[in-house]
């Protein structure tokens, strides 16, 4: 009999302990327990707002050299990564018939040069008739007023003077005739010209061939390019921006370019511009660096790391930027008020790089903010505070 009593109460005693045990699993681990959280002391200091991006390195000028009308390319005298002169010829284009139609020009401008000079004879020759009937008109107008010749014969020579002036003036305009088409034909050649030399492909400004896009014997459209070439002295970085964190950005901000050649240099550079169309789909915004001084052996293309400087506010309150959180359309923080939480609505200003954050209003300085918890938090929560969470770097 004793020894049944004494095994309930066994049984009672370990039933006892392991809901204990289960109670104090639950109290610690299961939904009913605290929260894990970290702080931080609202402190005043300063924040060096910057901004980040990533570039490519482009040419603020670059050509394209091709021909004006389509044919054929002759021969191509540069290649790629040769430094080129203003003026210089890099390329020529098969002139065709050119030359031959030249030559018919020039034959053309011969006989109208030959029909200028029989036309200006002719209209020597009719001034000179031309005076001549002027003087016997007068003569007979003369002798006809003094009854010597008849009325009839005054009438044939004033009338051999108007036949004259008109001979004249009709030499004048054939002579004038001559003359406007020897000019056209000699306009003609000068165009020619000008063509053939446009079949000659040269460099608009000193620089470097950075592509070769045509050989001998391809043959090219009207704007065409043959030839690719950039200025080495415009070179900048284009950098992206997110647009979110863009507010500020100007041009004259400094700037610190880092080549993915070069990690461990940063180059000193400037906003150049700033462009007016962001990437809608990328939700970022585009900005040129010039750098202070070109680096030697700059490669298009290469990949850089753009660090803005901007204007560094005056000392407020500050805090880590983890500690920022959006309720229900808000942006605020979680302080730790008497061992509970209250979700404070605040303004923020300017934000470091390091993830530090401008507080304007709604925090006083020595407030406790939540930085990290191991769940989401809401006024109801318990919230035990740690040094660290598990899996959380310092």
């Amino acid at each position: 009999m004793n020894r049944a009593v004494s095994g309930r109460w066994w049984l009672l005693a370990l039933g006892g302990f392991l809901l204990a045990a289960f109670a104090f699993v639950v109290a610690r681990s299961g939904p009913l327990a605290a929260v894990q959280v970290t702080i931080v002391e609202v402190t005043r200091g300063t924040v060096s707002p910057a901004l980040f991006g990533i570039g490519t390195v482009e040419a603020r000028r670059a050509y394209l050299i091709g021909p004006t009308t389509p044919g054929r390319v002759l021969r191509v005298l540069a290649d790629v990564g040769e430094e080129v002169r203003a003026g210089q010829v890099l390329a020529e284009m098969d002139p065709v018939d050119l030359e031959q139609r030249l030559s018919a020009q020039e034959a053309a401008i011969a006989a109208a040069r030959s029909a200028v000079t029989r036309a200006e004879a002719q209209q020597r020759d009719a001034e000179a008739r031309g005076q001549v009937a002027a003087i016997n008109a007068r003569r007979y107008v003369a002798l006809g007023e003094q009854k010597f010749v008849s009325a009839s014969a005054v009438e044939t020579r004033v009338q051999e003077q108007s036949s004259a002036l008109a001979s004249t003036a009709a030499a004048r305009a054939s002579a004038a005739a001559a003359n406007q088409e020897l000019m056209r034909l000699k306009a003609e050649r000068q165009a020619l010209l000008q063509q053939g030399e446009s079949l000659r492909l040269r460099a608009p400004h000193d620089g470097i061939v950075s592509a070769r896009d045509a050989e001998a014997g391809s043959t090219v459209v009207a704007g065409q390019a043959v030839l690719r070439l950039l200025d080495p002295s415009s070179l900048w970085v284009k950098v992206r921006l997110d647009q979110g964190r863009s507010s500020g950005l100007a041009t004259g901000l400094a700037a610190e370019v880092v080549l993915r050649s070069r990690p461990g240099q940063a180059i000193a550079g400037r906003v150049a511009r700033v462009e007016l169309l962001g990437d809608s789909v990328t939700e970022e915004r585009i900005a040129q660096v010039a750098f202070d001084t070109l680096p030697a052996r700059l490669s298009v293309g290469e990949l850089a790391e753009v660090t803005l400087g901007l204007p560094e506010p005056a000392a407020s309150l500050v805090l880590p930027n983890a500690a920022i959180k959006r309720r229900a359309g808000r942006t605020g923080v979680w302080l730790s008020v008497d061992g509970g939480l209250r979700f404070a609505e605040i303004e923020t200003g300017a934000m470091g790089l390091d993830g530090t954050v401008q507080v304007l209003r709604g925090l006083a300085e020595g407030d406790a903010v939540v930085v990290h918890s191991e769940r989401e938090l809401s006024e109801k929560t318990r919230a035990k505070v740690v040094e660290r969470l598990a899996g959380v770097a310092r």
